[in-house]
């Protein structure tokens, strides 16, 4: 059971980052004040609010074809990394095939290839996504190749030697082991594809929060610039948290939870 002083201490635990944005927003607005800075180079927190509420309806209708396209981006990473990280940890012929193929998409820059997705595919939807896919794919792929390894050789010893199939001990023994790396992964691939949406929308789009950066750019709209970057900012933060969400239902016995726990009732 709680008591009143471990509850005022997970309340002031999570009061903190508050309070430190609250801090910066300050320090930014009295900056521009005191310096005088011309609101066309950057304009106060203020104006930013302003313009953020003036223009939600046109941040609202761009913010959701971004997140169409991330959401789908990150679907089709986590559709094909999960499955051939199962593969590279299943046969070593398979991981020696396949992985310097990853590393040489991984290394290619992705705003290099955006082009060609436009060139083959038009200005819709599909450039956007398979950005978001090839930016997303790699971070889920290698942890959760990492995460299937990571299964020790005398658990496998011990679970084969209780008849555990090799099904029995993937899906009760490896896969459960797998899942902190998994989600590890998972977040770091959930802000990326953020970051590939816009990247596609870039090189070419008529819609999305990347396009309506441009156009603002281009006219000099710098509070709806900052106001832009703050929808996508948002955008990121929500989906990371629903993936570490999902993280703390899935597995809520690792110890990442329980130290935050912890420190949140200390």
């Amino acid at each position: 059971m709680k008591t009143a002083s471990s509850t005022n201490a997970a309340f002031l635990a999570k009061l903190v980052p508050l309070s430190g944005i609250l801090a910066f927003l300050a320090v930014w607005e009295a900056a521009v004040w005191l310096f005088k800075a011309p609101a066309y180079l950057i304009p106060p927190p203020t104006r930013i609010a302003e313009v953020i509420v003036a223009e939600f309806g046109k941040l609202a209708f761009h913010g959701w074809i971004t997140t169409f396209e991330m959401l789908l981006g990150f679907a089709l990473a986590v559709f094909v990394a999960v499955p051939l990280a199962i593969g590279i940890t299943a046969s070593s012929r398979f991981d020696r095939f396949i992985t310097p193929q990853l590393l040489f998409f991984q290394v290619v820059p992705k705003v290099a290839i955006a082009p060609l997705f436009l060139v083959w595919f038009g200005v819709g939807t599909t450039p956007k996504v398979l950005v978001a896919f090839l930016i997303a794919f790699f971070p889920i792929v290698i942890d959760a190749a990492v995460g299937l390894r990571s299964m020790s050789s005398e658990m496998r010893d011990l679970a084969r030697s209780m008849g555990a199939s090799k099904w029995q001990v993937f899906a009760r023994f490896q896969l459960p082991t797998s899942l902190p790396y998994l989600f590890s992964g998972l977040k770091v691939a959930a802000t990326l594809a953020v970051a590939g949406a816009v990247v596609g929308e870039f090189v070419g789009a008529d819609k999305g929060l990347g396009y309506l950066l441009l156009v603002t750019n281009s006219n000099g709209e710098t509070a709806m610039m900052f106001a832009t970057i703050v929808a996508l900012t948002l955008i990121g933060l929500v989906f990371f948290y629903v993936v570490e969400f999902f993280e703390s239902i899935l597995i809520p016995w690792h110890v990442s939870h329980r130290v935050r726990e912890d420190s949140g009732t200390m």
